[in-house]
This record gives structure tokens, C-alpha cells and sequence, in this order.
């Protein structure tokens, strides 16, 4: 690339990052909605949640057209490369945690018309938690912070265990009353998308360690070295 091209390229990538962190707030926040909806037991933040969600969908789109022009147009190569495809995955990975946050208030929508069950602290903690976690995972990507990354992915162990708590306790009140069974399975679905979210996360800071160090940590246990 000639220095014009070159200042031309990361101008673009810029404009990719902005796009990224934009989308990443519309999903956090759509998150953040649906649980409102749910703890408020209200039909309307729910609608809205699943209407926003087209937002989330068109700001994909343009990343990805964005990332595949530059690729196709620029050629570039090495970390340049590496960033434009790390795009293009967080991008898809900020789309389902959408999807899932449409999930929650279409449960949440069902949920208004069930018995009235008080959600476990637990579903709270992991909402508080996941949305953390995603705003952290795509600060580390901007910053090109390999450590955030690492902290993001340890923290999803902490969504895990509590999403195990809240099971123990909906089967729990299903066992002792069985008029709970439908407002609680709507509940564990809850979890089970949070515990969803969490891991999209994860995957996000983990496309950032490999984009800074060269080095992919899915599947593993830090500190355990690979095999020979």
C-alpha cells in the first residue's frame, strides 16, 4: 500500500471499529431491556426489544460489507487482515446475542400472563454480569487488550456457576409446587440464554487474544500447557 492508501485503509478500519462498538451497545442494551421487561413484567420494553433487533441485524450488515470491501479492495495482510476477520466474527457473534436478547422477551411476554414467580438473585447477577462482560470484551478488541480478554473469558466460569445455581433452584420450586412449572421453565429458558450470551462474550475476547498475541485459547485451561 502507498502511505495515502495505507492512511486511506485504517480510516476505513476505524469506521469498522465505530460500527463494532455501536452494535455492541445496541445488544448490550437490548439485553439489559429484555430483563427490565421481564423483572417488570412488561409486554411493552419486551416489543420494543424485538423490534430493535433489527437495528442490531442492519449494523451487521454493513460491518460485513464494510469488512469484505476492504479485504477485497485493499488485500491486506498479517495483523490487517487478522483485525478485518475478527470483525467479521465479533460482528456475528454481537448478532445472536441479539437473538437471544429477543429470546428473553418473547419468555418475558409469555411470562405476564403466568403466575407472578419473583426471579432468583442469581438470574439478576448473570444478567448484571453478561452485559459486563460484552462491553468489556469490545473495549479489549478497540484497545487491542490481550489481558481484558483474559479477564472477560475467566469471568464467564462466574455466569456458568450461577446459571447451575438457578436450575437447582426452579426445579427446586417445580418439585414443591407444581402451578410453578410453566412460569419457571419460562425462567430457566431466561438463564439458559444469559448463560448464552456470556459465552458470545467469551468467544469475543478470545478473537482478541488470538488478534494480539497469535494465539488461540479456545478449548483451553489457562495455565495448562499444551501437549507435546
Amino acid at each position: 500500500m502507498t502511505d495515502q492508501t495505507h492512511r486511506h485503509f485504517h480510516d476505513q478500519l476505524d469506521q469498522v471499529k465505530v460500527r463494532l462498538l455501536a452494535m455492541s451497545a445496541e445488544a448490550e442494551s437490548a439485553v439489559g431491556l429484555a430483563v427490565e421487561a421481564l423483572l417488570s413484567r412488561d409486554p411493552v420494553k419486551a416489543e420494543a426489544v424485538i423490534e430493535g433487533d433489527k437495528e442490531i441485524d442492519r449494523l451487521e450488515m454493513e460491518i460485513e460489507d464494510d469488512c469484505i470491501g476492504l479485504i477485497a479492495l485493499q488485500q491486506p495482510m498479517a495483523r490487517d487482515l487478522r483485525i478485518l476477520i475478527a470483525a467479521l466474527k465479533i460482528a456475528n457473534d454481537l448478532e445472536r446475542v441479539g437473538d437471544h436478547a429477543v429470546n428473553i422477551a418473547e419468555s418475558a411476554e409469555r411470562l405476564t400472563t403466568a403466575r407472578a414467580v419473583t426471579p432468583e438473585p442469581e438470574l439478576i447477577e448473570m444478567a448484571r454480569i453478561a452485559r459486563t462482560m460484552l462491553a468489556d470484551a469490545l473495549e479489549a478488541y478497540v484497545r487491542g487488550d490481550a489481558q481484558l480478554g483474559r479477564e472477560v473469558c475467566r469471568r464467564d466460569d462466574e455466569v456458568d456457576a450461577l446459571h447451575r445455581a438457578e436450575f437447582r433452584n426452579l426445579i427446586t420450586h417445580m418439585t414443591k409446587d407444581q402451578s410453578l412449572i410453566e412460569p419457571a421453565l419460562g425462567l430457566l429458558l431466561v438463564s439458559r440464554n444469559l448463560e448464552r450470551i456470556a459465552d458470545l462474550a467469551t468467544n469475543v475476547a478470545e478473537e482478541v487474544v488470538f488478534l494480539v498475541e497469535g494465539k488461540s485459547i479456545k478449548h483451553r485451561v489457562e495455565g495448562v500447557p499444551d501437549s507435546p
